[in-house]
């Protein structure tokens, strides 16, 4: 599989705050293979939180990116980077990635990003994909008494 089609779960807490009244966040996201809408839809509405569906995103997996999907893997919560702007309601998030690079570019060029936990479907397509496509580098040794390589042995 290329893609995996997934819904965007966007919640908005309401503050106790003089300057702004609510704060919004990325809190999951869910395999969309039967239901690509991209309308949002409400699906919880309280009080004080109310939470948003927004589909019509597509996680690509990429050759180049193999060693930031493995390090996502490997960690003890492998998450799903949610890129999103504050601009509407709710706000509609730009981009998705299981990539840390990619989040990481992100998150330096100053954007909105929320990791939310991987679902295990989607964990097991990444899994595939790092299982295929991921060769670690082979570790370069150091001689020990030499540890920047300076003591070079003549011939």
């Amino acid at each position: 599989m290329k893609d995996f089609p997934i819904a965007v779960i966007m919640e908005r807490r309401r503050l106790d705050n003089p300057w702004v009244d609510a704060a919004w966040e990325a809190v999951g996201v869910v395999p969309a293979f039967e239901d690509a809408d991209p309308v949002p839809r409400r699906i919880v509405h309280e009080v004080d939180r109310s939470q948003w569906r927004l589909g019509g995103f597509v996680l690509e997996l990429f050759r180049d990116e193999a060693e930031n999907y493995f390090a996502n893997i490997t960690a003890p919560i492998p998450k799903v980077f949610v890129m999103w702007r504050p601009d509407g309601e709710p706000p509609r998030p730009a981009a998705v990635s299981v990539s840390y690079g990619e989040a990481a570019r992100w998150l330096d060029s100053g954007e909105q990003v929320d990791g939310v936990a991987m679902p295990r479907e989607i964990a097991d397509w990444v899994g595939d994909f790092v299982n295929t496509h991921y060769k670690p580098e082979p570790k370069k040794k150091l001689r020990r008494n030499d540890p920047l390589g300076l003591d070079r042995r003549r011939t």
